[in-house]
């Protein structure tokens, strides 16, 4: 992870926000790389999941929704995380997370279990090693922020978002009443979500500020839906592999009863071995019609399906398959990274796929100083330009841009040299193998491609 985070920094994959003010906990900024290999994999995913797909459609709502969506959804009463502060240190953890690792035991949602368990001197604070803790108690995860406020008002409280997905909910009447979709159908969503959490870390993979990409996948409550089930499951799964991961890092955990919500029916993580462990990286669930009839009941409003054919009227069940986009970015780092030796130098290389990686294609002129070499390089950059991510590179010796280029995982670098202005012939230089081959420039793009 070490190596992760520092050559993000250095090729301007990710920065860590506000550092010129001492930097602000665990708050990233997307650097230029680093913001078109996220605009990429969300790109992939929408073609994936939504464009080429003709039982899906897309929305994108937003962040502050109204405060009874909530209530309805009960996040404001259930979307709590565990608690404990060290009285020697003030610093706060998660409390179920110290109890397993101390004891082995889940007691997620058993806080006075959990308080029994720190009182009894089994858990050293992690920071300090003091074992004087507070009591165990339930944080809302929620972040509240006010709305129309006027001195000596009382303020209108509001949350930013935990999760996209009740943004699709409310607004499944307004889809199915303005498209022609008809069950088995999905709503695509791509925004950001905010979570108040206790402990955020391991570089991007928990934030409290994140993006999610999520469906809500809406099914006949009477169909058998347990292939549909594995299906999603198999099609997140090749979503992963596009991002570069391998089969043998990835694992499925379900969910067993006493940890699964009360109205899921099935709850899958599909887990990837990130340096810290095996943590999820997607999720599958099937949440019955638990959102739409909470948001039918606290609103007012019938939000039910007709079916043309049999003239029967029903609230959906749902399938959800749910992506984190910064772990996804995380994962795709992660598979992409490698070191070898090359004549003696260690070469570091970031091995995106193609369809990923922030640049495609990068143009050197093999000197900067030869204006006929740079004017030719300047022409096959614009002629490039129309089909691919590409950079020009004329910013020292041509080793030391490949070696850039490597860092920043573009495929294929081309160089326009003095035989160039002969036959009109570049090399081609492939990033994986570094092998390299003259082809002329009227056949580059096809070559690239």
């Amino acid at each position: 992870m070490d190596k992760i985070v520092s050559l993000c920094k250095r090729r301007g994959f990710i920065f860590p926000c506000s550092e010129i003010y001492g930097g602000f906990a665990n708050s990233y900024t997307y650097g230029p790389y680093g913001v078109e290999l996220k605009r990429n994999i969300k790109d992939l995913w929408w073609k994936m999941f939504v464009s080429d797909r003709e039982d899906m459609v897309g929305i994108d709502g937003p962040i502050i929704l109204h405060p009874k969506v909530w209530e309805a959804s009960g996040h404001t009463t259930n979307f709590n995380d565990a608690m404990v502060d060290c009285k020697k240190c003030k610093n706060r953890f998660r409390a179920d997370h110290l109890v397993d690792e101390a004891t082995g035991e889940d007691m997620e949602g058993k806080l006075d279990e959990m308080t029994a368990v720190f009182a009894s001197g089994k858990i050293s604070c992690p920071n300090c090693g003091k074992k004087d803790w507070t009591e165990v108690r339930s944080f809302n995860m929620m972040f509240e922020t006010k709305m129309n406020t006027v001195s000596g008002e009382e303020a209108n409280m509001a949350y930013l978002r935990p999760e996209t997905a009740q943004a699709i909910f409310i607004e499944f009447k307004n889809v199915i009443d303005s498209t022609r979709v008809k069950l088995p159908f999905g709503i695509a969503q791509i925004g950001k979500a905010f979570r108040n959490e206790i402990v955020a870390g391991n570089f991007i993979f928990r934030l409290r500020e994140f993006e999610q990409m999520e469906i809500e996948y809406f099914i006949n409550p009477k169909m058998k839906w347990e292939k549909m089930f594995n299906d999603w499951l198999v099609f997140q799964e090749e979503f992963a592999y596009r991002l570069g991961a391998k089969k043998e890092d990835l694992r499925h955990y379900e969910h067993p009863d006493e940890k699964r919500a009360f109205y899921s029916k099935k709850t899958i993580d599909i887990e990837y071995n990130f340096p810290f462990g095996f943590k999820e990286l997607f999720g599958l669930a099937h949440r019955s019609d638990y959102d739409l009839k909470r948001h039918a009941e606290f609103s007012g409003q019938k939000l039910e399906y007709l079916d043309q054919e049999t003239n029967e009227k029903f609230i959906p069940h749902v399938l959800e398959p749910t992506f984190g986009l910064d772990r996804s970015i995380l994962v795709a780092l992660l598979a992409a990274y490698r070191e070898e030796e090359v004549e003696g130098e260690v070469r570091t290389v970031m091995a995106f796929p193609k369809d990923i990686a922030p640049v495609q294609v990068a143009v050197f002129p093999l000197l900067k100083n030869k204006e006929n070499l740079v004017a030719k390089a300047r022409e096959v950059f614009g002629m490039l330009k129309k089909e691919f991510r590409v950079e020009f590179d004329d910013n020292g010796n041509i080793g030391k841009r490949y070696r850039r280029q490597d860092e920043i995982g573009t495929p294929y670098c081309v160089t326009i040299d003095f035989d160039t202005l002969e036959d009109n012939t570049v090399t081609i230089r492939d990033r994986d193998t570094m092998k390299q081959e003259r082809v002329k420039i009227s056949d580059l793009a096809e070559g690239l491609s």
